[in-house]
């Protein structure tokens, strides 16, 4: 079965990010959202993909925007719903959506599993993560982390599986 994992950090008042940009710096994170994302396809919002530098290494980037005469900066496959980018990956057995808030918000009912790491702290933004429906997610595992040196927040890793699947 196609596993369709929303992976994000979100602050406890579901802060994404600010003016398309982390509102944090936890280098704990990156290394995990890499390490969990790499060899994948990912599926993210214009915005999203226009908040990055350069492209994310060994991830084919796929970008959905309702602009059909947009022009990326770099290389990938645009789409124009969560649904045709999502079909395009019909042949993946893993793919990950990595944002933002609206492209969340829609795949918060196609995912089958969420990577959360919920950031402890209370944050400004201008993008938000959705409620997650716990009625309808089992949390299964939880890997908390102080704050040191490299880190301003605290965090924790929280994995949700849906429960209807």
């Amino acid at each position: 079965m196609k596993q369709l994992i929303i992976i994000a950090a979100a602050s406890e008042n579901n802060a994404l990010g600010i003016n398309n940009d982390l509102p944090w710096h936890l280098p704990k994170d990156f290394k995990r959202f890499k390490q969990l994302t790499s060899g994948h396809k990912i599926i993210m919002g214009r915005k999203t993909l226009e908040s990055f530098p350069k492209p994310l290494p060994n991830r084919e980037h796929i970008v959905v925007t309702r602009n059909r005469e947009y022009q990326p900066k770099f290389n990938c496959v645009l789409t124009h719903s969560l649904e045709e980018a999502i079909a395009y990956t019909e042949k993946e057995d893993t793919v990950f959506i990595i944002g933002g808030g609206q492209i969340y918000k829609q795949a918060m009912k196609m995912a089958t599993k969420i990577e959360l790491t919920r950031v402890h702290a209370q944050v400004k933004a201008d993008t938000f993560f959705p409620e997650i429906p716990l009625e309808k997610w089992h949390l299964i595992t939880e890997e908390y982390h102080a704050t040191d040196e490299k880190h301003q927040y605290a965090f924790t890793y929280l994995t949700y599986v849906r429960k209807d699947v």
